[in-house]
């Protein structure tokens, strides 16, 4: 974020349209409250998370939307972003709210299950699931997943693919940009933070 966001200092809305990670601009502002974001949200179907009501609250300048615990439940799908009728984006909304919290410090343990993702890019060059997420993976989608993840190196060079980790250039130029920007210290924060509680709890 270029700018830190402060309270009576710059209205919500504003704030979140000139962050970087927002890209429809003023269509923000557009919104008609027609619900068309939360009827299609995933999200919205299994949880108390509002995408519409988000928005209402962001135009109101009701910065309290800030710590609502239900932003969390956004899956960043896009389905809002692609079902708006005025080119509006709740899901990019929601990652200047999420990045707010987490600029403060507040979001550490909502961070703390996409550890292995950040650890993914940083040390592979690509996203990629965490294995602390298989065993339930493996349980809620079936065998025949567990097969085909098993399998999928065999799978993809009888397919004629090449691996799926990019080239050892790649993976160094992609972790030197983001050690640079600061992305490994920020991982090792909220890893020390995990690690802390870990001994705390082991320890009453």
């Amino acid at each position: 974020m270029g700018n830190e966001f402060k309270e009576g200092t710059l209205d919500l809305a504003n704030f979140i349209i000139e962050d970087l990670k927002f890209t429809v601009g003023d269509n923000l502002l557009k919104c008609v409250q027609c619900g068309m974001c939360t009827s299609t949200c995933p999200g919205a179907q299994h949880s108390n998370y509002n995408p519409r009501d988000m928005i209402e609250k962001i135009l109101k300048g009701e910065t309290s939307i800030i710590d609502d615990e239900d932003l969390w439940y956004c899956f960043y799908c896009y389905t809002c972003h692609s079902t708006c009728p005025v080119g509006n984006s709740p899901c990019q909304a929601n990652q200047v709210l999420r990045q707010i919290k987490i600029s403060r410090g507040e979001a550490d343990a909502h961070l703390r299950p996409f550890l292995g993702f950040g650890y993914s890019f940083l040390n592979n060059g690509i996203g990629g699931i965490p294995s602390n997420f298989f065993p339930e993976m493996r349980e809620d989608i079936g065998e025949d997943w567990w097969n085909f993840k098993c399998d999928l190196d065999d799978i993809r060079e009888n397919l004629g693919l090449g691996p799926v980790i990019p080239p050892k250039e790649t993976i160094d130029e992609v972790s030197t940009i983001l050690k640079q920007a600061g992305f490994e210290k920020r991982l090792e924060e909220v890893k020390r933070i995990k690690d802390n509680e870990k001994v705390e709890k082991s320890t009453e």
